[in-house]
C-alpha cells in the first residue's frame, strides 16, 4: 500500500503555537489505538501566527496525517468528531487523500533526532539517516529569518544562524532543526516523504514536505 496523506477539514478559532503533542492526545481519546504509534505521521496545523504563541485558523487550516493507505478506514471516524485542545475546541470536517508528489527540495520544519541538538552533528545524523535510505539527496539547515515571527521560539539562549525549533511534551522540550533536503530523484524524493528522518513523527517532526521557497 502506498503511504498518502489524508487531510480532514479543520473549523476552530485558536489554536497554541506549538500544539503538536495536545492536537495528538486530542485526536488519540478519539481513535485511542493510535496512541504510542510512530507510523503515524501528523503535519502541524497550517494558520496564521498571532501575539501570545496563538495560531488562528484559517480556511485552508488542516488536519492531516501521513499514513500508510490501508490504515484510512482507521481514521475515518474522525470525521464530524469535536476535538478539545487544550482548551480550544475544534470541529473535524471531512477528508480527502492525497497522493504524494516527487519533487527534487524537500522540506521539514522541524527534524528531531535523539541526543543530536547542534547544528554540525545533528546535519551529519541526518546525512547517516538519508544513506541507509538509499537517499544521496543533499541535507541543509535552513538559516535563520532575519526576524522571528510571532509564535515562533528558537530555544532558551538560541544563538544557532540555523533554524532551530523545540516541541514541549508535558513538561519537556525536545529541540531540533527545520531541514531542507535538495537534488532528489522522484523515487528517492517519495521514499523521503514516505519514511522521513528522526523521531516524533506523530507529533509532526520528520515530516517532508515539498519546498516552494
Amino acid at each position: 500500500m502506498p503511504v498518502v496523506d489524508l487531510t480532514f477539514r479543520l473549523r476552530g478559532n485558536l489554536l497554541p503555537a506549538d500544539h503538536a503533542y495536545h492536537l495528538f492526545s486530542a485526536v488519540s481519546k478519539v481513535i485511542p489505538e493510535i496512541h504510542g504509534d510512530e507510523e503515524v505521521g501528523l503535519h502541524a496545523v497550517s494558520g496564521r501566527l498571532a501575539g501570545d504563541r496563538k495560531l488562528v485558523l484559517t480556511e485552508n487550516s488542516t488536519l492531516t496525517f501521513r499514513i500508510d493507505a490501508g490504515r484510512i478506514g482507521q481514521l475515518l471516524p474522525l470525521a464530524g468528531k469535536p476535538l478539545q485542545v487544550e482548551n480550544h475546541k475544534l470541529r473535524v470536517g471531512v477528508p480527502t487523500t492525497y497522493l504524494l508528489i516527487p519533487s527534487a527540495r524537500l522540506y521539514s520544519r522541524l527534524v528531531v533526532i535523539k541526543g543530536f541538538m547542534e547544528p554540525e552533528p545533528f546535519l551529519e545524523a541526518a546525512q547517516r539517516q538519508l544513506d541507509e535510505m538509499d537517499i544521496r539527496g543533499k541535507p541543509l539547515l535552513v538559516a535563520q529569518p532575519q526576524s522571528n515571527q510571532a509564535g515562533e521560539h528558537q530555544g532558551e539562549g538560541s544563538r544557532s544562524p540555523y533554524l532551530r525549533r523545540t516541541l514541549r511534551i508535558r513538561d519537556k522540550e525536545i529541540v531540533g532543526f527545520a531541514l531542507r533536503v535538495e537534488e532528489l530523484t522522484a523515487e528517492e524524493s517519495i521514499r523521503l516523504q514516505e519514511k522521513g528522518v528522526g523521531g516524533r513523527r506523530r507529533f509532526g517532526c520528520g515530516l517532508f514536505i515539498a519546498d516552494r521557497r
